[in-house]
């Protein structure tokens, strides 16, 4: 087994989301997953505190990079500016040449109850990450709590509309969310 390859994290990323499509979240062990990926289960709990964790590596970092995204956005933007700064940031640093591999996540999670309510309190610690931020700017506290909400609706909506299609690029559908959701405000009588 190839114990110190320095793809072990991919190779047991891959591997476990293949056996998700094949076979289904719940049907998967961790033993499956390594023998696929030709890894020893101690290797696996290496990189991973449970299958689970497969589809949401990474979150764990969310805190660190909202902070960064709104201390480097210009002081003298408004709340749904920086929003739209930090959501183009990460469409094109993170998100853009993954759509096929998030495509199959997306079907893995709605299969499986449990995973689609993990991926609500990811969002949800998403909008409470974007909402501290906002009130260290200085952003009053409703419409800190509105904005971080609103970034999240558009993104949640946005990476939806860009897994459906093959056209635009994420910070493109993340945009023209953004005007959407600008338009549908305003309707609100004053």
């Amino acid at each position: 087994m190839g114990r110190w390859e320095p793809d072990a994290r991919d190779r047991l990323k891959r591997a476990a989301v293949d056996l998700f499509v094949e076979q289904g979240f719940a049907e998967t062990t961790v033993p499956q997953i390594t023998a696929r990926a030709g890894l020893t289960t101690r290797t696996f709990f290496r990189h991973f505190a449970d299958k689970r964790e497969v589809l949401f590596v990474g979150e764990e970092e969310f805190p660190a990079m909202v902070a960064g995204l709104m201390a480097d956005a210009p002081a003298e933007l408004g709340p749904m500016a920086v929003i739209l700064h930090g959501l183009q940031t990460v469409s094109e640093s993170v998100f853009e040449g993954q759509q096929d591999y998030l495509r199959t996540r997306r079907s893995v999670i709605r299969m499986d109850e449990g995973l689609r309510e993990r991926e609500l309190w990811k969002m949800s610690a998403l909008s409470e990450s974007i909402r501290k931020g906002f009130l260290e700017r200085g952003v009053d506290e409703l419409t800190a709590t509105l904005a971080a909400q609103a970034g999240v609706a558009a993104f949640t909506v946005g990476i939806a509309r860009w897994l459906d299609q093959d056209t635009a690029t994420l910070a493109e559908i993340v945009r023209d969310t953004l005007r959407a959701l600008r338009a549908v405000v305003s309707e609100l009588p004053s």
